[in-house]
């Protein structure tokens, strides 16, 4: 009886079903996490947080008791999975996955400071991680998970293009420095000061607080403004590459809808089947 309700839970904890229940419980914790979110930024608005202070407090540790059952189940219930089997090592191991480490950080600035009971300055600034709380929504949509797998499958060539901008990065703040040094030593004091105005161009954001007064700094400034549009649109690229091939490997695999192009959620045990007996639509 036990072993058929753990079961039970864990499908509706961890398997994407599709039934009622998970689609209650996933909703639910959608919203409280958006509602956690929301709460955390009105209460740094100080007339808000003078007159709903105790709804704040209330609301906050309701959170936090909802997470940490939440997060006491999944603990309890990951040796169904047979990744996790073993009682002892397999809930170690599962304690060290992503999703279990973001679900321990939504719930440890309430519980942290119970446990040093000092307030000390970084204790207070718990607070400013439980913002941290909106990473859980990674677990409950297939879409953020089909993202993820598209960083994943694109990292070394994403790793790329970001090491080919930090790379004229600091080309084009050394160059700027010392172009620039001598008519505007206070701006260009350095090439760290200088990567200010190197990655506000490359950026295109360009505040205008530091900027290139000669001829040859001009230039300069031109050519890395446009390799700089170049070198950022990249990584756009390669992810957006990543997420259609991902896509395109749920459409072979019969998980996508090929009419209305939505992801289909799949029943334990029915890999194989029909794709119109398999599961529901997402």
């Amino acid at each position: 009886m036990i072993s058929k309700w753990r079961k039970a839970l864990y499908a509706v904890l961890e398997t994407p079903t599709g039934t009622t229940a998970s689609r209650i419980v996933d909703s639910f914790l959608i919203a409280l996490i958006v509602l956690n979110v929301v709460a955390v930024m009105l209460h740094t608005v100080l007339s808000l947080a003078a007159h709903y202070g105790r709804l704040f407090w209330l609301f906050e540790h309701f959170s936090v008791a909802v997470f940490t059952i939440e997060y006491v189940l999944r603990m309890w219930l990951c040796t169904e999975n047979s990744s996790y089997r073993h009682p002892l090592s397999g809930r170690i191991k599962y304690f060290f996955t992503p999703f279990a480490i973001i679900d321990l950080i939504a719930i440890a600035p309430l519980y942290l400071p119970m446990l040093i009971p000092v307030d000390l300055i970084f204790l207070r600034a718990l607070r400013l991680v439980r913002l941290l709380r909106l990473l859980k929504l990674g677990r409950y949509s297939e879409s953020i998970k089909l993202m993820g797998s598209a960083l994943k499958s694109k990292k070394e060539e994403i790793s790329v293009a970001i090491g080919m901008s930090l790379i004229l990065l600091i080309i084009a703040s050394a160059l700027m420095y010392f172009i620039e040094n001598s008519a505007q030593p206070e701006a260009f004091s350095s090439i760290p000061a200088a990567m200010w105005w190197g990655v506000m161009t490359m950026t295109t954001v360009g505040y205008g607080d530091v900027y290139p007064v000669t001829p040859a700094g001009k230039v300069l400034a031109g050519i890395i403004a446009l390799l700089g549009i170049s070198l950022f649109i990249l990584p756009a690229g390669i992810i957006a590459a990543g997420y259609a091939a991902e896509m395109q490997r749920k459409k072979d695999a019969g998980l996508v809808c090929p009419k209305c192009g939505h992801i289909i959620v799949t029943f334990p045990g029915k890999t194989g089947e029909n794709p119109d007996s398999r599961g529901d639509i997402v």
